[in-house]
């Protein structure tokens, strides 16, 4: 099969186009590499989901992209370095290349960045999606997979969070983008017949995970002997997501996409094991032997207070079974940062 997965190079899409090609699918990869983090660090994502060990040199972003371009094309994978705001760059590739699902991970994320640039976001993550959309609905690709996220859920006193509770209330551009994108897929399924799926994601971590989020970035300040920007009394709490069970529940999704018809679903992909900051620190700390300082800071906007999944539908629609407990899933992340330090990559 082919697959067309915007966001390929970040840290669930590296993951994705990795087990994809093992199972021996062909993969487009379409990813601008934004400044959001070190575009060098995508680009090593990049190498290693394409079992590529050689070693890159980098000197400077444009030179390098090019580089990469010139290594990484294969008769089973093609790299696009295209934003996809641009619909015309987007649909040069949809003219070059036939998909069988779209399986669209690309977005601008953070619930605090998007406090400060929400007009940017509404871009990226509305109408970069409505233009993959119309691209689908003009080359007649019936299969779609997009990546939503727990963030639509807000402050939802409902625990667990379901997929038919309400998510009208969201406190944050982020998370308010994202229930658009829902909302609009269900447009494209009843006017063009666009199956689709919206996996919302529930804090996903593990190796490649994404330098600004809160496990990665504790490590680092911690190994650094630094303090870490501790947010309120550490009682909020999360439902951490290994990123092998967040890819698996992506394929699942996929062959249940590909053996159906008339699909139009909201999945939640979460772990359903909640974990405090206090006891997520506790972890790292233990996995690191080492003791954090900690730098309280007051609650920020936007941020939620629990996130907590209801995976009923996911076990029972597509099979969906979650394997790594937080624990582990903390230790194998510590034992892939100290062996790969990407912050800063030589």
């Amino acid at each position: 099969m082919n697959y067309l997965v915007t966001g390929g190079s970040g840290f669930i899409g590296s993951h994705l186009v990795e087990q994809l090609l093992k199972n021996g699918h062909s993969v487009i990869n379409i990813d601008n590499f934004d400044d959001f983090y070190d575009y060098k660090i995508k680009i090593r994502n990049t190498l290693e989901s394409i079992g590529n060990n050689s070693d890159f040199e980098f000197s400077e972003k444009e030179g390098d992209l090019t580089k990469l371009l010139s290594i990484t094309q294969s008769s089973n994978y093609k790299l696009y370095t295209e934003d996809i705001r641009d619909k015309n760059a987007l649909k040069t590739i949809f003219e070059k290349h036939s998909a069988d699902v779209v399986i669209h991970l690309a977005a601008l994320a953070g619930v605090r960045p998007s406090i400060e640039r929400p007009l940017e976001y509404e871009e990226v993550n509305i109408k970069g999606t409505m233009n993959l959309w119309e691209l689908c609905k003009e080359f007649h690709i019936k299969k779609f997979i997009n990546a939503s996220s727990s963030s639509v859920y807000g402050n939802n006193e409902k625990i667990p969070f379901s997929e038919t509770d309400n998510v009208d209330q969201p406190i944050s551009p982020y998370a308010a983008t994202k229930r658009c994108v829902e909302v609009l897929g269900h447009v494209y399924h009843t006017l063009y017949n666009i199956d689709s799926i919206h996996l919302r994601f529930f804090t996903v971590y593990g190796p490649r995970q994404r330098p600004d989020l809160a496990i990665h970035k504790f490590t680092k300040l911690i190994t650094e002997e630094k303090e870490i920007p501790f947010y309120g009394e550490g009682n909020t709490s999360r439902d951490y997501t290994y990123i092998d069970d967040i890819v698996d529940g992506i394929i699942k999704s996929i062959i249940y996409l590909e053996s159906n018809s008339g699909v139009y679903e909201i999945i939640n992909l979460g772990e359903s094991e909640v974990v405090s900051l206090n006891e997520m620190l506790s972890y790292l700390e233990a996995a690191l032997k080492k003791s954090a300082t900690k730098k309280n800071l007051p609650m920020q906007p936007g941020d939620v207070l629990k996130t907590n999944a209801d995976i009923t539908k996911a076990k029972t629609l597509i099979g969906y079974k979650p394997a790594t407990n937080f624990q582990n899933g903390i230790k194998k992340f510590v034992e892939w940062f100290l062996r790969n330090d990407i912050q800063n990559p030589q």
